[in-house]
Order: structure tokens, then sequence, then C-alpha cells
């Protein structure tokens, strides 16, 4: 199985956060609809023997795009590969975008999952990271969306300088307050040339704090907790049924296609990513050539991918899989790394899997990095 993630590149504004690949301006908006469709169609024979059992259409912002739009990316997926009987087709939106009429148009054309940038319930948080909408149409849209969809996943960013335990509760609170069954929550991070960094810089906005984040994370984890929601992966929340298909499908190592500028893909030996200039990527597609670059990864690069996805989820790490996989000079070295984190009951060892403990979670990626090899060819 395997699955489609189509890139829109455009939003309304840019959020002060944000350094994905995206434009402000939708004059171009046709020729890089048409371009997608296109791309699409270019790509068929890479899944010639896959079955399509999922579709992303993330961003930017794909609630930017009109129903005819998304409609002529849905075509041309289910004219030129086999899809399967009920894919889980999903559709990154902002709340001004969402309508009560595009809601239901959604739901006509096969979108059949949601997953919602709210980000916060609180205009003070929303005007700090530059967002679009307001906290009335964050509600507003919640409330109408559970009317169309089941699957709903929202997202919610902690360690927002100066919001205090008890407000990042509320947000939560608010959050399951609409009965959604999925949450993705990310920490507040302060990305190169983005504007939150030059605000920080200049003493605007203070520097998120790391044991803020922390805190916040914790009162996530027990809060989802106690309302059954299952933490199958370091920044992803789910009830039983309601995992999104399409990022377990990353974390699990299957095949995907990435449509679009800026889009990466993976056929299980080689990555791929498109041109992330918009202007270079619609020409490359009109001259039918794919704007794609590719590198082969070594059996080092596979085994540090799979460190890194294995223990921000639920899955953990195989000792079985490392030792038949990678070799047991990786196992060695594995066991010899994670030693000192065992110690510290940050990782523990149960039926052959490496998982992080409840502590150890908030820290999976650095640890991870230091149980990575550099070279072992």
């Amino acid at each position: 199985m395997s699955g489609i993630y189509i890139h829109i590149p455009f939003c309304k504004q840019a959020c002060h956060y944000c350094d994905f690949h995206f434009s402000t301006s939708l004059k171009k908006k046709y020729e890089m609809v048409l371009a997608l469709a296109k791309e699409i169609e270019m790509r068929k024979s890479e899944f010639q023997e896959e079955v399509v059992e999922t579709i992303y259409f993330g961003g930017g912002t794909p609630s930017r795009l009109q129903i005819a739009d998304l409609r002529l990316q849905l075509d041309s997926i289910y004219e030129n590969y086999k899809v399967a009987q009920n894919p889980e087709i999903t559709l990154e939106a902002n709340p001004d975008d969402l309508s009560s009429d595009y809601l239901m148009e959604l739901s006509k054309i096969g979108i059949n999952r949601l997953s919602i940038g709210i980000q916060s319930f609180f205009e003070d948080d929303l005007k700090m990271m530059n967002r679009a909408h307001n906290s009335a149409e964050a509600k507003k849209c919640l409330r109408e969306a559970t009317q169309y969809f089941d699957n709903i996943s929202v997202d919610l960013i902690y360690g927002i300088p100066g919001m205090s335990n008890e407000k990042w509760l509320q947000n939560i609170e608010m959050a399951l307050s609409y009965n959604v069954p999925h949450i993705s929550s990310y920490a507040l991070t302060v990305e190169p040339k983005t504007a939150l960094h030059s605000f920080i810089q200049k003493g605007i906005i203070p520097q998120p704090e790391d044991e803020v984040a922390q805190e916040h994370f914790q009162i996530l984890v027990d809060k989802l907790a106690e309302n059954d929601f299952i933490h199958y992966e370091l920044s992803n929340f789910g009830k039983e049924n309601y995992f999104s298909k399409n990022n377990s499908s990353y974390w699990l190592g299957k095949k995907y296609i990435g449509i679009g500028p800026s889009a990466h893909s993976y056929d299980g030996e080689q990555r791929g990513w498109n041109v992330s200039n918009n202007a270079l990527y619609l020409k490359s597609i009109s001259e039918n050539k794919l704007p794609i670059e590719t590198e082969t990864l070594t059996i080092t690069d596979r085994y540090n991918e799979y460190i890194m996805t294995g223990l921000r989820t639920i899955w953990g790490v195989s000792l079985d899989r490392i030792a038949t996989e990678f070799g047991e000079s990786y196992l060695n070295y594995l066991n010899q790394q994670a030693a000192k984190y065992m110690e510290d009951h940050l990782l523990f060892v149960e039926e052959n899997i490496l998982r992080t403990t409840k502590k150890g979670k908030f820290l999976s990626d650095g640890i991870a990095s230091d149980l990575f090899l550099l070279n072992l060819e």
C-alpha cells in the first residue's frame, strides 16, 4: 500500500513561524492546478504495482483551492492509478476557508478527512503568529465541520511565549469539546529566516523556553490520555481507528509520491524532492520534464531514518529487524549507544522492541540523533 501527497503552494498570508514553501499570490493558480494534475499523470509508471491507500492535500493551504481544482487532482489520480476501495483522502484547511457550503462540497467529491490548522483558540496567540483566522472563526468552523465530517484532526501549538499552563489546558479542552478524534500538536519552533526569528532577535517577542514547552507537552499527554486518545507518534494523538494513515505510512517506511513544488517522494530505496520554486516547477512541467532531484539512501541512511521514525512512534524500533535488515554490527552499535538512556529510564526494551519511556518521549528526537551512525560503510 502506498500514498500520494499533493503540495498546494498557496497561502492567504505568511504565518510568522512558517518556513514551508508557498506563495501568497494566486496569479498562477490556474497554471499550477493544471501542472499538478499533469505531474500526477507523468508519474504513474512509478506506481504500476502499487495500490494507493492515502491521498493527502498539504501545503501551503489546500483550502485556498476551489472544489473544481481539487476534483481535477482526484480525477487525475483515479484515471492513472489503482486506488484502494476506501482510501483516506485528507485536506489540510484553515478555519477562515471553511464555509458551510465549501465543507458540504468537499464531502461530496470524496474528501473524507480534514486536518484543520486551529493552532490556538485565543486571539492574542493568533495575532502573534499572524494567522489568517480569528478565534470566532476557529470555533465556528469546528461546529460546522463536525456536521459533514467524522474524521477531523485539529492542529494546536504549545510553548508560545507567555502562555500559562492554564491557558494551554483551556486550548486542549476547547478542542476536546468538539469531539474531534485526532489532535496534532507541535512546539512553537523558531526557524531561521522566518518573521518570528527576526522578532525574537529584535526583542519584540521573547524566545520560547524549552522548560515551558516540556510542561505543556506533559499536560497535553496526560489530558489526552484521560480522554482515550492514543499517543501514537511524538506530535500525534488519535482515538482508536483514527490514526492518520497518511502520516503513519511515512513513519512505517511505505512508498509515496510527492506532487507539486517542494514535495518529497520515497520508493523504499531512493528519496526525491521537487524544486522549491513555483516558476521553475511550472516551466519544467510545461516542458514535460519532472523537476525532481533524487538520492539513493545508503544502508546507514536507512538505519538512521528507521531509528528516528521508530523512536517517535508507539511501534518503536524492532531489534530483530535491525539484526536482519542491517546486520549485527548495527545492532551492537545501537545497544551500546542506547545503554545510557536505558540507565536513565528514557528508553526501555520490551519483547525485543526499543521504545522511549513516558519521560523520554519529549526528548525522542535528541535521543534518536545520538543513536545515529555516521558511517559503517
